[in-house]
């Protein structure tokens, strides 16, 4: 059995995710709405479709996605009834109607082979137009290849069209950084357990770009700078076995560039200089260094004008 688990917060585009749960051809899935102790009750909306949908509902008494949006989830999780695989559907995005459908039809294919699963995506707005084309993917790819395809501006990538087992979940759980940006990514390395990933193309994931989704929001970058870092320093310390030299010369780069772009604290300095002699990348540590000294110098001088 599957469990579609909503961490739900905004109200906004919430009935539009409920409404296309209650359009599924196939209802062999349970629905569990953990509500983030949101100060928009969604009382009304669940009302409405308690009879088109199996749902369990729990209202936290403390908000922790304010602090932890990982936290959250993992909470949700814990309302399951211990079905074996789960999605996390975001409260403003929406399922196409055969996503159940196509879920069961290739279960046969990917069962004992794989541990995520995903959906085709196409992105949409506040007005449900859309926003790209559909998004296909290999039907069995490594998690390493599809990761580099994203970073390198050929796919996309978020929480909701993702499905995963229950076990991969329980033996990583899941890497706690701001915003839970980068989380849904470094899940996918520990959930796949070196497994590929099988994808879905003959249904689709509508994921909304929006001011109010933390992807669109421009508010927050710092935090989103620093759950980078992060993230890019545990692919290149944890899962550095997995990359190629050439692919670590480009998580170096970003990392690098990370650091450059917020001046970083001196901590995460040390993290990259570690990093380039563990893995002898001494050519591209002298580039980072020839870079913060230019860095300093502009500096200096923009100080001498005043």
């Amino acid at each position: 059995m599957l469990a579609i688990v909503i961490p739900y917060y905004k109200h906004i585009f919430f009935e539009e995710t409920l409404k296309s749960l209650s359009a599924q051809t196939d209802k062999r899935f349970n629905v569990y709405i953990g509500d983030d102790a949101s100060p928009e009750s969604p009382d009304l909306i669940l009302e409405k479709y308690k009879k088109y949908i199996d749902f369990k509902y729990y209202r936290f008494n403390n908000n922790v996605g304010g602090d932890s949006l990982s936290k959250h989830w993992e909470r949700c999780i814990n309302l399951t009834n211990q079905e074996d695989w789960i999605m996390i559907l975001g409260d403003d995005d929406v399922l196409g109607k055969e996503v159940v459908s196509e879920w069961y039809k290739k279960f046969n294919l990917f069962e004992n082979k794989s541990n995520v699963i995903r959906f085709s995506t196409i992105v949409i707005n506040d007005e449900f137009k859309l926003l790209s084309d559909p998004f296909f993917h290999p039907e069995w790819e490594s998690v390493t290849d599809f990761f580099f395809r994203k970073i390198n501006g050929k796919t996309r990538s978020s929480m909701s069209e993702y499905v995963f087992s229950r076990k991969s979940f329980l033996k990583y759980k899941f890497q706690d950084y701001p915003l839970a940006w980068h989380t849904d990514d470094a899940a996918w390395f520990d959930f796949s357990d070196l497994r590929s990933v099988f994808s879905i193309n003959d249904a689709f994931v509508y994921v909304r770009a929006s001011d109010f989704s933390i992807s669109g929001n421009q508010n927050n970058l710092k935090a989103k700078s620093k759950a980078t870092f992060k993230f890019y320093n545990y692919l290149l310390t944890v899962k550095a076995g997995l990359f190629s030299e050439e692919q670590k010369d480009q998580l170096l780069l970003r990392i690098m560039n990370s650091y450059l772009n917020d001046k970083k604290k001196l901590t995460y300095f040390f993290v990259i200089s570690v990093i380039c002699f563990k893995n002898n990348k001494l050519i591209q540590y002298f580039n980072f260094l020839s870079s913060i000294f230019r860095s300093l110098k502009i500096s200096v001088n923009n100080l001498k004008t005043f």
